[in-house]
């Protein structure tokens, strides 16, 4: 894997460390979980998203989802089996894991499945109304409302 070098950035803008602390982090992160288990992200449409983790061998009661400052944390852990198997050749993996997901803001997980063997959260962003867009209305020149707007310019 490349590793980015951000100074740049941090000398010319300003406001967006957070987005390369982030990237530099999902970089990390990503080299250190070694691909277990396999997901999928998808978007459903402009603002639903779904991901879908191989979770094969693992129950509800297996499975954990957090999120803690942003980040949707998907951990399992097997319970250990009541009797001893033995194994002339063992495929499927069923070791503890830990996933991290960096949620954008305004995402939130509605719900979350599992079906054969695959677990499905569902995320949705949710924008506030003041980050909504929003048409404003354009007044006639000379009107009351376009003069105090001027007038309050003219005295800052």
């Amino acid at each position: 894997m490349q590793n980015f070098d951000f100074s740049p950035l941090y000398r010319t803008l300003v406001g967006f460390d957070r987005v390369a602390d982030m990237i530099d982090q999902a970089a990390r992160s990503e080299t250190s979980s070694q691909g277990y288990p396999p997901y999928n992200i998808e978007q459903l449409d402009e603002n639903s998203y779904r991901i879908e983790l191989a979770v094969a061998g693992f129950d509800e009661d297996d499975l954990n989802l957090e999120i803690r400052e942003g980040v949707l944390v998907v951990s399992g852990q097997r319970r250990s089996a009541e009797e001893p198997r033995e194994f002339l050749h063992r495929g499927i993996a069923e070791r503890a894991f830990e996933r991290r997901f960096q949620l954008a803001d305004y995402v939130q997980v509605t719900s979350a499945e599992l079906k054969n063997g695959m677990l499905y959260i569902h995320l949705r962003r949710e924008l506030p109304e003041a980050m909504k867009p929003r048409t404003i209305k354009i007044g006639k020149a000379g009107s009351s409302k376009t003069r105090r707007l001027t007038s309050s310019k003219k005295s800052n």
